[in-house]
């Protein structure tokens, strides 16, 4: 798998950060033993990228078992010719962060596939809907010129509530959960008004409120089980627009 970016993999520490927004360092692509060679626009086959932060990168999950990588894997399974998965993702970016750093990498190309995936820091940190919203739709209309212009081929995923986990023991879970509700209404809102696809994974997170092995063991990112949840709801989309591009 070639991961194109910006991905942060390390340590122990709590992966969402307060306080200054994260600060981008210089894109690198980096590549996984397994890959045989980076990801080109000249191979044959769907290009997809994948947009977000710790979710998409699968904090504290091997690499075989982020969402992304399951998905092709379920693509391929299909018949589906999908290639390893491009990555623009960082523990603990806010849609500043991820808008940033889509500016700064040279991305080649365009993509039969592009996901989005961002928004829990903004949350977290407690900065202003209407920032979100803003920020959001500049994100979504980048990766809708990386789809090459058709907004159909961004999926857009809904933010999972953390605060089922472990990690928000002690908190008020009642009102994080409106507030994932709230930011999940503007980027659906969003979604629609572009005309991009939509995947809420929303409800299927708060399973982890009874179901300890959905929660990776940082006690507060979803397992690689939780993971393959997501991917069966977001395989029938990602199907039909690799139908759809093998229509073009």
């Amino acid at each position: 798998m070639s991961v194109l970016a910006l991905v942060a993999c390390g340590g122990g520490t709590i992966p969402i950060e307060t306080g200054a927004p994260t600060p981008i360092p210089p894109a690198t692509i980096q590549k996984s033993p397994e890959a045989t060679e980076f990801t080109r626009p000249e191979i044959k086959g769907l290009r997809f990228l994948a947009l977000g932060d710790s979710y998409t990168i699968g904090q504290s999950v091997t690499a075989s078992g982020r969402w992304p990588v399951q998905l092709v894997r379920m693509m391929r399974e299909a018949e589906v010719s999908l290639l390893d998965p491009e990555i623009i993702a960082q523990t603990g970016w806010t849609t500043a962060d991820l808008s940033a750093a889509i500016d700064q990498v040279d991305i080649e190309g365009t993509f039969g596939i592009v996901s989005l995936l961002i928004g829990v820091n903004n949350q977290f940190r407690g900065l202003e809907i209407e920032e979100y919203q803003r920020e959001f739709a500049v994100i979504l209309r980048s990766a809708v010129r990386l789809a090459g212009g058709d907004a159909s081929h961004v999926i857009v995923i809904s933010i999972p509530d953390w605060g089922v986990t472990p990690f928000a023991q002690g908190l008020d879970r009642t009102n994080i959960a409106q507030q994932i509700d709230l930011f999940n209404s503007v980027n659906k809102m969003e979604a629609t008004r572009a005309g991009s696809r939509y995947v809420d994974v929303t409800g299927i997170s708060r399973q982890a409120s009874t179901q300890s092995t959905l929660v990776a063991g940082d006690g507060l990112h979803p397992s690689e089980e939780m993971y393959s949840r997501w991917v069966d709801v977001v395989l029938p989309v990602a199907l039909e627009i690799a139908a759809a591009a093998a229509r073009k």
